[in-house]
């Protein structure tokens, strides 16, 4: 029998289920949403080539802009209005 899975195990499994953002994460399994985003990152690349993780960059409300650098991150304001309204990214596990 194999022991409890690990957090990051458990992230993967709830990924393939639904999307969610780094604060998802960090309330389903009572994590900070920084460490919600390294295991997100470790799952990046842990899947099999089966998997994928799919990104939904970040969004600001204000003007749309959503071509950030590092679409998994969590953007405190837009680069381009430096607005404060910005949805944080979303990920998902899905079949390649």
């Amino acid at each position: 029998m194999r022991d409890a899975e690990t957090t990051r195990e458990r992230i993967a499994d709830f990924l393939r289920d639904e999307a969610a953002s780094p604060s998802a994460l960090a309330a389903e399994f009572d994590i900070t949403a920084g460490a919600a985003l390294r295991h997100v990152r470790h799952v990046a690349r842990s899947v099999d080539g089966d998997e994928q993780l799919l990104v939904a960059p970040p969004e600001c409300h204000d003007c749309g802009f959503d071509a950030f650098d590092d679409p998994a991150n969590r953007p405190s304001r837009c680069p381009e209005c430096n607005s404060e309204a910005v949805d944080e990214p979303e990920f998902k596990v899905a079949p390649a």
